[in-house]
């Protein structure tokens, strides 16, 4: 099996060096290497599914590369299979997607681009197999430089080029923590296998010092707050594939590093833990929500509301922690298996929603929500899928996004009392903060849906907007199956969950229904996704019958909310800032607002606000001009004559021979 993943592995790195000299023939690329590059998605996603479901033993495997005394090691086991299902399924319809979605004629070369992207699907899948730090920290650079130059495909945009100096320098941040993290699990040894880590005995202390540089290197490469800024910049300067994978699938990556360090590395752990990662997902969830309630760019928007989901991941990792501390498995379990469906259920949502932006982008050239509108008239297919993945991003049910809010919302209701104060008094705030979010998340897609596809067109040039071409529907269409499979029929992603929480925690949540899940005992709340959806076509349909028999031949059509009067105009709907202006009056405090009023003998007034983010004025903007104020300083050294450098070389030797002697 892990052979296989590996022969796969291969395939994406040559399919992307067999188009490479391909130069600006985009037609290979797209027509043919990404396609082919979508069905090696599947067959990963077949081979790691089908290990998960055989509960087989984990498999090793030594590689003849890397240096003399430091081969690569691989392994496959429960939470690698996991996080590969969740690789090969949602990259499969981002290629797909891919091969319809890029053209030549601007930015980086198709060829070029084609290797950039399978290099990053390559080097994802080898971060999750990788069994010693060596291999571990090689694939995880890899992927961060293959995702900057994906980012930076534009890069004639300043604008672009920035983000991606702030993801890159971001990424190496968190790279330096992680890297200090492995040093610490060593626990004195020379040994830079996991399999080592495993078996070294660290003092708490120690355990300590290695979970906290985890949590911040994993952290700032999947968006917690205070280690985000570099998301919403990277974000929308990227093509709308690229987004789709860094949001749904690289974001992952981190999140199997937390849970790999903290349940399988880590012997020990303390309940201080989770409570320290429940409160930074709490807070990044919220803090996401909020801020992605007043963005006018509908990319922004996203990007800010996938810092809201990670917040939710790691919510249910923090509350697992501070479970299985407290020796109580079973809801340990449950909060764990919610994390790790919603990190399944966000990579197909937020893909799918990354991906319908991208076809605006290319059908209006827009990407402000004050210059959209009426879309669905104009893109009935991807107003249509937009629909789905704004529905499961909302968590409304039947969808996939209701089934992993409901299990942690169970987790966090269902709790028995905590032995420590602490603790027990955060668990019903932690609830009632999630719900607020949840409550906010659909707030915010409300406002991105009626925006963009809802009303009148905002401009002219609307008219001419196109739908998606066939290879896009299929790339949307795949995603979007996969939100409403899982919503409808829960156990396809509760029972890969289960087998991962039973390796790792000895425990598993209830899967022994097929039509409904009660997580934690029949007699407790249950959900059926089957039997909501049949109640709800039950009543469309019969609603829809009635109202054709009754009203037959005495229906008739007017414009809707109106109130009378005919004339309307696109000026009269509900704006971007219209939506988010409620937000940031309730939570002023969040915002740093600049604004520009007009005169009163203006002839054009316009009103203006500009929107900052505190943490970036509080902490980053600082560092950064000290940073500044330091290399100016240090490059003051050298300017000057050659006498002045003999006189530093004259002090430098005095100083050395006073230390010497």
């Amino acid at each position: 099996m892990l052979q296989s993943l590996l022969l796969l592995v291969g395939l994406w790195v040559f399919f992307g060096i067999v188009g490479l000299p391909t130069r600006r023939d985009s037609r290979l690329v797209a027509r043919v290497l990404f396609p082919l590059g979508a069905l090696v998605s599947l067959i990963f996603a077949v081979l790691a599914g089908s290990f998960l479901i055989s509960g087989q033993a984990p498999q090793g495997m030594i590689l003849p590369l890397g240096l003399p005394d430091l081969p690569f090691h691989l392994r496959l086991d429960a939470l690698s299979a996991f996080f590969l299902l969740v690789l090969g399924l949602v990259s499969a319809g981002i290629s797909i997607f891919s091969a319809g979605y890029f053209r030549a004629g601007k930015g980086t070369a198709p060829g070029l681009m084609g290797l950039q992207y399978h290099v990053f699907l390559a080097s994802m899948a080898i971060v999750i197999l990788a069994d010693d730090a060596y291999l571990f920290m090689v694939a995880w650079e890899t992927m961060a430089l293959s995702s900057y130059f994906l980012v930076t495909s534009e890069h004639r945009i300043p604008e672009i080029r920035r983000a991606g100096f702030l993801y890159l320098l971001m990424a190496h941040v968190g790279a330096i923590c992680i890297l200090l993290s492995f040093g610490v699990l060593q626990g004195g040894s020379w040994q830079f296998t996991f399999g080592a880590m495993r078996g070294a005995s660290l003092t708490p202390f120690w355990a300590t010092t290695a979970f906290v540089l985890a949590l911040l290197g994993f952290g700032a490469k999947a968006g917690l707050v205070p280690l985000h800024v570099w998301l919403p910049e990277a974000h929308p300067a990227a093509p709308s594939p690229v987004s789709a994978m860094m949001s749904g699938l690289m974001l992952k990556t981190a999140v199997y590093g937390m849970l790999r360090v903290s349940f399988d590395l880590l012997h020990v752990r303390f309940w201080q833990w989770g409570v320290l990662v429940l409160a930074l997902g709490l807070f990044s969830a919220l803090y996401g929500a909020i801020f992605a309630a007043v963005q006018a760019d509908m990319k922004r928007l996203l990007a800010f509301s996938s810092i809201e989901n990670i917040g939710i991941i790691f919510t249910g990792i923090g509350l697992s922690i501070v479970f299985e501390t407290c020796n109580m498995h079973l809801f340990a379990a449950l909060a764990l298996s919610a994390a790790l469906i919603h990190s399944l259920n966000h990579a197909l949502f937020k893909s799918l929603l990354f991906l319908t932006t991208g076809s605006v982008l290319h059908a209006t050239s827009h990407r402000s929500l004050g210059k959209l509108g009426g879309l669905i008239r104009r893109m009935p297919w991807v107003a249509s899928f937009a629909l789905v993945g704004t529905l499961a991003i909302a968590g409304l049910p039947p969808l996939n996004g209701f089934v992993s809010e409901w299990l942690l919302l169970q987790s966090f209701l269902f709790t028995p009392e905590i032995p420590h104060a602490f603790a027990n008094m955060f668990i019903p705030l932690g609830a009632a903060v999630l719900a607020l979010t949840a409550a906010l998340a659909a707030y915010v897609m409300m406002k991105f849906y009626g925006i963009v596809f809802l009303g009148q067109p905002r401009e002219d040039s609307l008219a001419e907007a196109h739908d998606a071409n066939w290879l896009e529907r299929l790339g949307l269409a795949w995603l979007a199956l996969g939100c409403i499979l899982i919503g409808v029929a829960p156990q396809i992603a509760l029972r890969p969950a289960a087998s991962v929480t039973d390796k790792l925690l000895g425990h598993s949540v209830n899967t022994s229904s097929i039509w409904r899940i009660a997580p934690i005992s029949p007699q407790q709340a249950s959900y059926s996704g089957m039997v909501l959806l049949a109640g709800i076509v039950g009543v469309v349909g019969i609603a829809f019958l009635l109202v054709r028999l009754i009203a037959h031949g005495r229906m008739r059509r007017v414009p809707p909310w109106d109130c009378g009067y005919q004339w309307q105009t696109s000026r009269m709907q509900d704006t971007a800032e219209g939506f988010g202006q409620p937000i940031r009056h309730i939570f002023a405090t969040f915002f740093h607002m600049e604004r520009d009023l007009p005169s009163p003998s203006d002839t054009s007034p316009q009103y203006r606000i500009y929107i900052e983010d505190r943490v970036w004025r509080a902490i980053y903007l600082p560092i950064a001009r000290t940073t500044q104020k330091v290399a100016d300083l240090v490059g003051g050294l050298q300017g000057g004559r050659l006498s002045i450098y003999l006189l530093y070389s004259f002090f430098t030797l005095i100083v050395l021979l006073v230390f010497v002697l």
